[in-house]
């Protein structure tokens, strides 16, 4: 996966000095596994090319134990494409020209417009060819799109299905690329149903000055964040900059599940009697074990997790948060429900956030059984994607993340619920979390089994 910057010109040499690259040198760096490189194809006063180009590490994509970067447990295209995983991984290297912060004495060059060409590719993409050109060709770019040769010894197809693109025209260094990096991820088949302030404050940034005005304006921040609400279609009056600011707060507030997930979770907690040991099994890098920590009356927290990078990364969570009055640091544990353990028998809580479609729908039965006959906790409590409710994020795949083996509409979750429940003495009382649908429900749900002889 590739950028080339081409461009030509009076005075294109000063665009070495916007990336802040030597054109004498190789630009290389490794970043989570992946060697990224720059070079100059070329380079003279008048013709300047450049190409910064990502190499995937292979053998550690397909390895349990990677160290690289942690997307999905499964190899997939996207770390061989033009992506949002791509511009995040070159991110970096280009951070003086889209920052637009080179050393003084060149700074005037940076409201400077160039003739440039970007081409970028390859690109999986479920946008139509049509729908690519509405996204480059407002912003003053002729758009040529093309394919790679099939070169099959068998008859399957004349033409790859991956995609190249070349924008030709007339901008700033620094615009062109804001534009590519608020861009690329829309073309991006996959989607990220969680946005944080610092993704919010990125669109927000490098969208100012161009995306404000464009035609596909709501198109793009939908597919950006991945949340149809965001920009209601009434809302095309121009708008002050506090006004679009107010816009991607609400938004942030509606579409940060996770939090409301652990506030969820940790307001029903702070109901139970007794509450003194908890077990947060799949506690990944620990963001609701830390939480967990801040509980009073709790006295122990097993934060039980099968990968040891997401443990490392909770670890430093604790190790940050251990200096806070009234917190409760939490043990962290390499565990499996997949394993008996007597550690965990007998606890008050156990917590499955988000785990349980993770796990195949045949080895679940085993997993609930262990858990109810063998480790007997006063309170169970296990949230899951509600699945009606992607019809909310406009979905086209048929489930949230790649790693899901299902998801379950709400019925079928308190059938599943209900079944378990039938031969051991738990009570269950279900509840929604997230902003609610009328027809589709919330975007998580939640089933909460209580024994029967415990306090309620």
């Amino acid at each position: 996966m590739q950028l080339t910057i081409s461009a030509s010109g009076n005075n294109v040499k000063a665009i070495s000095y916007l990336l802040a690259k030597n054109p004498n040198n190789l630009y290389e760096r490794s970043h989570k596994g992946h060697l990224i490189r720059l070079f100059y194809n070329k380079f003279t006063d008048s013709e300047l090319k450049v190409t910064i180009f990502v190499t995937p590490d292979s053998l550690e994509l397909v390895k349990k134990n990677s160290n690289t970067y942690d997307i999905t447990h499964y190899i997939n295209d996207r770390e061989f494409a033009v992506s949002s995983i791509f511009c995040s991984l070159i991110r970096s290297a280009l951070g003086t020209a889209l920052n637009g912060q080179p050393k003084e004495e060149y700074e005037k060059w940076v409201n400077h417009v160039f003739s440039f060409t970007f081409s970028f590719g390859p690109i999986v993409s479920k946008l139509s060819d049509g729908q690519i050109k509405n996204l480059f060709e407002p912003l003053g770019y002729e758009v040529l799109i093309s394919r790679g040769e099939a070169d099959y010894s068998f008859s399957v197809k004349s033409k790859s299905t991956a995609r190249y693109l070349s924008l030709k025209g007339e901008t700033t260094l620094q615009t062109g690329l804001r534009q590519l990096f608020v861009l690329i991820p829309v073309l991006d088949n996959y989607k990220h149903y969680y946005i944080d302030e610092k993704e919010i404050e990125k669109l927000e940034r490098y969208g100012q000055g161009w995306l404000e005005d464009h035609p596909q304006k709501e198109f793009i921040v939908r597919q950006a964040l991945r949340f149809k609400d965001v920009y209601n279609s009434t809302q095309k009056d121009t708008k002050s900059k506090n006004e679009i600011e107010q816009d991607y707060e609400e938004a942030a507030v509606k579409v940060r599940l996770n939090d409301l997930r652990y506030e969820k979770i940790i307001d029903t907690i702070q109901k139970i009697e007794p509450r003194e040991s908890v077990v947060d099994f799949g506690s990944g890098e620990g963001k609701l074990s830390a939480r967990l920590g801040f509980i009073s009356g709790v006295k122990e927290i097993l934060a039980v997790e099968p990968s040891e990078i997401a443990a490392i990364r909770a670890l430093k969570r604790f190790e940050k948060a251990k200096y806070q009055e009234g917190f409760l640091s939490p043990t962290p544990m390499w565990g499996s429900l997949f394993y008996y353990d007597e550690t965990f028998k007998n606890k008050d809580i156990i917590i499955l956030c988000e785990v349980i479609e993770h796990i195949d729908e045949d080895r679940l039965p085993k997993i609930m059984d262990t858990i109810f006959s063998d480790y007997k906790p006063a309170v169970l409590i296990v949230t899951t994607p509600n699945k009606e409710y992607n019809a909310v994020y406009e979905m086209e795949e048929a489930l949230r993340h790649n790693d899901h083996r299902f998801e379950w509409n709400r019925e079928q979750f308190q059938t599943w619920c209900h079944d378990r429940s039938q031969h051991y003495p738990y009570e269950l009382i279900f509840a929604g979390i997230g902003e609610e649908h009328e027809q589709y429900g919330c975007p998580t749900q939640m089933c909460t089994f209580i024994r029967k002889e415990v306090n309620k």
